[in-house]
């Protein structure tokens, strides 16, 4: 009787162990299964978008620096002075031949511009940005009728001396 009973029980044994490896390695796919899923939302497993070509460099800027430029001012009392350097911006090598063929209509362009001013209009950080934008402004009005306008992209100033 004792064989009969063992019996029983070690035939049990390697079953419920089966069981258990089994449930054991479903549960560690599912695990598994879920963690993936929750890595692809998240992105760590996407696929990368295919490489966009490298950015381009941007053009060289070219410059065209105008000979400093000495002008009276507007003052009540003395006499009062503004000497001022600057270089124009443009966008290309046929926007520059164009300017160093019209230099003296530009200077003088220049030269009435400035010389209108009050000198405590031209003082702050602000007074000299707006100054800079009627500048462009004005040298890229077209040189002559029919003629198209200049292409100054900007004013930097090298030189400002209020006196």
């Amino acid at each position: 009787m004792a064989t009969s009973t063992s019996l029983p029980s070690a035939a049990a044994a390697p079953r419920s162990s089966k069981l258990m490896i089994g449930l054991l390695v479903a549960t560690s796919l599912a695990a598994l299964a879920g963690g993936g899923y929750a890595l692809s939302r998240n992105g760590l497993f996407a696929q990368e978008a295919p490489a966009a070509a490298p950015p381009k460099p941007a053009p060289k800027p070219i410059f065209v620096t105008l000979e400093p430029l000495t002008v009276n001012v507007q003052s009540e009392g003395r006499s009062r002075f503004l000497h001022i350097g600057m270089a124009l911006k443009v966008n290309d090598e046929l926007a520059k031949a164009q300017l160093v063929e019209f230099m003296p209509e530009l200077r003088s362009r220049l030269l009435l511009l400035l010389s209108n001013r009050q000198p405590e209009t031209l003082l702050s950080t602000q007074d000299k940005a707006k100054l800079a934008e009627e500048i462009r402004t004005e040298l890229n009005r077209p040189l002559s009728a029919g003629a198209q306008p200049q292409a100054i992209a900007s004013v930097s100033f090298n030189t400002f001396v209020v006196q």
